[in-house]
């Protein structure tokens, strides 16, 4: 059971990782000042939550992964590639922040309906409640950016 619990585990810190990597790219790249802030905020707050995982994974006698997935970075690869092409808005950056978001709470939601000891559940309950709340920070941005655009 420990193994299965370090791999869920190690797969929620390669999404962490993935989110702290794709907000310091979305924080680069964004043109206001606020957004920046939101953007490395978020980075920050994936940081904290990864290494929190990674704890669990010691304590629980395994090696804790200490990078994001290999699609992570093809995701973000993409997503320069496409900047260099046709440059960046920020509503563009908003809605790839809020699809890394999606994923992130589908990681999370499904690491939930998984057996967990107690103190595990309560570790990634506590992010996964973190993940919906940037998620409609960063959707409730978006639609204030896509408002805006129309207007």
């Amino acid at each position: 059971m420990s193994d299965k619990i370090t791999t869920l585990l190690n797969e929620l810190v390669e999404t962490s990782k993935n989110g702290e990597l794709g907000f310091k790219a979305a924080a680069e790249d964004a043109k206001n000042p606020q957004l920046k802030t939101v953007f490395s905020r978020r980075a920050s707050d994936c940081a904290s939550g990864a290494a929190e995982l990674q704890a669990l994974v010691s304590q629980l006698g395994g090696k804790p992964e200490d990078s994001g997935t290999v699609a992570g970075a093809v995701h973000r690869g993409w997503l320069n590639l496409k900047a260099a092409v046709t440059g960046r808005s920020d509503l563009s950056i908003l809605e790839e922040c809020e699809k890394g978001e999606d994923v992130a709470k589908k990681n999370y939601g499904d690491a939930l309906k998984e057996p967990l000891p107690e103190n595990v559940r309560a570790v990634v309950q506590k992010q996964y409640d973190g993940v919906l709340k940037n998620h409609d920070q960063i959707r409730d941005l978006r639609n204030e950016y896509r408002a805006a655009e129309k207007a």
